[in-house]
């Protein structure tokens, strides 16, 4: 007879927010529900089931059955990191003229806290493929996965079987609107994660994908964004970058003269959505988008890869829109939908920026998601909308010394003596007697020894070298101006692009369910948030045959059960 154990119930808040500026649905601690879980040795014992019970146990026991939302948007700041996350409040605080640490970036009012820990099944430090796949399917899996549980990352035939319904897909299946965007591609691993299913997050497009996987019946990403309407209409909003994804070699792209497609297959992806959406548009640039704001379905392709950091958007020169302009122009059209919706937004260049090991991009880029969260929050009711802010893992970005009150957050540390405290203001010195930065990278391209690409001393962006020679010592930044947009700051251990870090993440939250996010949570356990919260996800759940007496979605679903029936 197997054993079980049921989850420890509510633990206790933590202190990652100020005070909430809106007060939540209800201040009163949502009634448990408690759910077996099997015992099992870790990792041998996890299974897709036992991940997505024990995150069904974990969400319920906290309360979130009690929700009562119609609508749903995740935003997920990729690779924002506690440590980004307070360096960009100080930044924008900064640029507001005051001395930055008493601000609040716009979720951290939001009245719900926790912790996500954020371990893939093969790996401490994750990737953002198996992260998200977490996040939108309630089932942990293997680094570099999209929509499948834990396999072999280069076996597509192993991964056939192994496919994950997400709760893009399932939102679809229920009857609401659906909607993704993001500054990433949209081939690009969190926001695929939504709608994908390979075990590899690199097939994004046809020339991608390996003979054996094209043999052993692998569809590369870019063309699955269109067969994900199998579940209902498909996502009513797509916007993001990778044209190229979605285009063929012999399409020259509508904005760069000098660039085509991708696509070797003939099939020009963007063809065939306005074909399947005849009264839907189609854009690439900020006028385009404004100009669709009536359109019943909207796919939005900005780049021909990722879309311009916040700082470089001015330079685009067909305009490109802001993260916060891609939300609003999101829920306006999926609120027009009386039976609800979810919206999954990703703030993508902050990951990009930290592995790069640039701050200034990281921390603008992540400054700009928070303008994104506060028109989501503008745009939308606490009283039937639930928001979550979350990151799918952390960098090795550092915030150190004892920089005096107001100083610079990307500047040199000024003190009065370091912890003492006992001298005048002044530039902080090393061991060698040389200043620093406040912020650092662990490892990374900021390294200053000499490079193939740039000689000995402090890095500019972008820098991605692929040799370094040793350095002797730390290089005088006394006359380097650290704040400037291109400063890459140091980094201890040479590497071409920055690595993740381990470390929990934060979540923030607000509207109907939220108070059950609280604690320190399996990061599948968001799915389960998401899914117990929404009365409308839940029943489809139920009625498919995956609930337990309580209600409680217990049983992993089988996502073939969940497609429209063709006649």
């Amino acid at each position: 007879m197997s054993r079980f154990t049921p989850l420890v119930a509510a633990l206790a808040t933590t202190l990652l927010a100020g005070c909430a500026s809106t007060a939540p649905s209800s201040s009163a601690p949502a009634a448990a529900v408690q759910v077996q879980v099997p015992v099992v040795a870790h990792p041998a014992g996890e299974t897709p089931q036992w991940w997505y019970r024990n995150g069904a146990a974990q969400a319920a026991s906290h309360g979130a059955m009690a929700g009562k939302a119609k609508n749903v948007i995740l935003f997920l700041g990729d690779g924002m990191s506690l440590t980004t996350v307070a360096a960009a409040r100080i930044f924008e605080g900064q640029r507001k003229g005051s001395s930055g640490e008493e601000n609040l970036l716009s979720w951290e009012r939001f009245p719900a806290t926790a912790f996500s820990k954020t371990y893939n099944t093969d790996s401490q430090t994750p990737d953002s493929a198996g992260t998200m796949t977490a996040i939108t399917t309630g089932v942990k899996t293997h680094m570099g996965a999209i929509g499948v549980s834990a396999g072999t990352r280069s076996d597509c035939a192993d991964s056939l079987n192994k496919g994950l319904l997400t709760w893009l897909q399932l939102a679809d299946s229920a009857g609401m609107a659906t909607g993704m965007v993001s500054t990433a591609r949209l081939t690009h691993a969190t926001p695929a994660a939504t709608y994908a299913h390979s075990p590899e997050r690199n097939w994004e497009n046809d020339t991608d994908l390996t003979e054996a996987a094209k043999a052993a019946g692998c569809q590369d990403i870019a063309q699955q964004l269109l067969s994900t309407s199998r579940y209902g209409r498909g996502p009513l909003v797509a916007l993001g970058g990778g044209r190229a994804q979605f285009t063929t070699i012999e399409e020259t792209d509508p904005e760069y003269d000098d660039k085509v497609g991708l696509r070797l297959d003939g099939r020009s992806l963007v063809n065939e959505w306005k074909q399947a959406h005849p009264q839907g548009a189609y854009v690439w640039n900020a006028e385009q988008l404004k100009a669709a704001a009536n359109a019943p379905a909207l796919l939005g392709l900005f780049e021909p890869d990722h879309m311009r950091y916040e700082i470089e958007r001015k330079d685009d020169p067909s305009g490109e829109p802001s993260l916060a302009d891609l939300t609003r122009a999101a829920i306006a059209n999926l609120s027009r939908h009386s039976e609800g919706y979810v919206l999954m937004v990703e703030g993508a260049r902050i990951d990009h920026a930290n592995h790069s090991g640039n701050a200034y991009r990281a921390l603008s880029d992540t400054v700009a998601m928070s303008d994104a969260v506060r028109a989501a929050v503008e745009a939308t009711s606490d009283q039937d909308t639930l928001i979550i802010v979350t990151a799918d893992h952390s960098h090795t970005l550092n915030f150190v010394g004892y920089p005096a009150r107001g100083n610079p957050i990307l500047g040199k540390v000024k003190d009065k003596g370091g912890e003492d405290g006992a001298g005048a203001l002044d530039l902080a010195r090393d061991g060698t007697g040389l200043p620093y930065t406040t912020l650092s990278y662990a490892n990374g391209p900021g390294f200053t020894g000499q490079t193939n690409q740039q000689p000995a001393g402090p890095k500019t962006y972008p820098h991605g070298p692929s040799s370094f020679d040793p350095v002797k010592g730390r290089p005088d930044l006394t006359h380097v101006d650290t704040e400037h947009p291109d400063y890459m700051q140091e980094a201890l251990v040479p590497m071409k692009s920055e690595s993740h870090g381990g470390e929990d993440v934060g979540i923030w939250a607000r509207g109907p369910g939220s108070q059950a996010i609280r604690g320190t949570l399996e990061q599948n356990t968001i799915y389960h948030m998401i899914v117990q919260a929404t009365p409308r996800l839940r029943q489809r759940l139920c009625d498919a045959g995956t609930c337990d007496a309580q209600g409680v979605p217990v049983e992993l679903p089988n996502g073939k059960a969940f497609e429209r029936k063709v006649d």
